[in-house]
């Protein structure tokens, strides 16, 4: 007994010796990548169009980076979501992308636009700014609230760069409203947009009655200071059960009352849809770990330099994380980690993430290689493969906000 109560404390103490020295080797490891990290030559950055907040701001931290680091950092800006994508994940030409949860989750699960196209991981790398959205119309319009909406003759734009603003047009206002999809259709006259820019301006054009947009955008001070004006239409936030109705659609965007953006639409109650900068599985850990601290150590450098700047703190990240489902990089990760924005509770649910997008890329995957033998045309409105993905991914849950 007492030889096997000795051996038994001999392997015990073995093992921690093996685990502390797993743990030294561990960090030995990242100390030596540490001191030999080499900045990349070129960090080409994506964004929405020229005439979004993504863009100028993006372009506001980026020759700070620049500076600090040598690279050759190039902001270029991408308006049609699926070419960013495509362009991030297949084409490698970018290293970071600025896309929203919304349109990200999209992109994932293979939804409407993108359910042909290549599934490909994406992780997210810092918090870019939590994008107000809410309805707009010209200020001489006769329509005054959202719920004037619910009628025949409406003139909606509708935005065809975007798969995501697509749907939030086409079913999660009618559900907003206490209609179906098909019932907004025979009411309502859509509006065609080939890019975000031309969305906006359908309405103080008097090609729409009214348009979906970011407050904060650009396009959105040019539009305020047309002669007629603008205003925006509140969804609000005390009808619960129009809400419920919004989130069937689109379940990763947060209620919020405005309170940054063009001056009409502070005050407002809309919704708020994240944009992250993300990268693909392509870019290293330890580039990522290196960015992720410079956006922080670097905050006060660069809040200045554009209105979005600001949403960019550490401050405004560790909320995001509070509710958000996406997967974030192990690179980020290990930053958080490191100067205490990071706990165990926050572990379980990105692995939860990491594993939830893992099964998605391979549900869809299959999907494709079945439809592919057996001749079916990949498109998302060819319906054949379309009841093909459905089957692969009928069982999966979906990600949805943390509220």
């Amino acid at each position: 007994m007492k030889r096997r109560v000795f051996l038994g404390s001999i392997i015990g103490c073995l093992a921690i010796i093996g685990l502390v020295f797993s743990s030294v080797g561990f960090a030995q490891k990242q100390a030596a990548a540490s001191e030999t990290f080499k900045w990349p030559r070129m960090l080409r950055v994506a964004t929405p169009g020229t005439a979004s907040g993504s863009f100028a701001s993006t372009n506001g931290w980026a020759p700070l980076l620049q500076s600090a680091t040598g690279m050759s950092v190039r902001v270029i800006p991408e308006d049609s979501e699926p070419g960013r994508y495509r362009r991030l994940t297949e084409d490698k030409e970018f290293e970071l992308a600025s896309i929203s949860v919304a349109e990200a989750r999209f992109q994932i699960e293979g939804i409407e636009g993108y359910a042909a196209v290549p599934p490909n991981p994406m992780f997210l790398v810092w918090h870019h700014n939590d994008t107000p959205w809410a309805w707009v119309v010209r200020g001489d319009s006769k329509y005054k609230t959202i719920y004037d909406l619910k009628q025949k003759g409406v003139r909606v734009s509708l935005s065809s760069q975007s798969p995501a603003m697509m749907l939030a047009i086409q079913s999660a206002l009618p559900a907003f409203l206490g209609w179906t999809p098909e019932e907004a259709a025979q009411n309502w006259t859509y509006v065609p947009a080939g890019s975000y820019v031309e969305n906006c301006r359908s309405v103080t054009d008097g090609r729409a009655d009214v348009a979906w947009v970011a407050p904060i955008s650009a396009v959105l001070y040019e539009m305020a200071g047309h002669p007629r004006g603008i205003r925006f239409l509140s969804q609000p936030l005390t009808d619960t059960e129009a809400w419920q109705g919004w989130l069937r659609y689109r379940p990763t965007h947060v209620p919020t009352t405005i309170d940054f953006g063009v001056p009409g639409a502070i005050g407002t109650d809309g919704l708020s849809s994240s944009f992250n900068y993300w990268t693909s599985s392509d870019l290293d850990a330890e580039t990522v770990y290196r960015l992720a601290k410079w956006f922080h150590e670097s905050f006060d450098e660069y809040k200045g330099v554009h209105a979005l700047a600001p949403r960019m703190s550490i401050e405004h990240f560790r909320k995001f994380l509070d509710y958000q489902p996406m997967p974030v990089h192990e690179g980020t990760v290990r930053y958080l980690k490191e100067i205490g924005q990071w706990t165990e509770k926050d572990d379980e649910w990105n692995d939860a993430a990491l594993k939830l997008m893992d099964r998605w890329l391979a549900a869809r995957k299959a999907a494709q290689e079945e439809a592919k033998s057996k001749g079916v045309r990949m498109h998302w409105e060819n319906q054949e493969f379309i009841d093909i993905v459905k089957k692969h991914t009928a069982d999966l849950p979906i990600f949805r906000t943390r509220l």
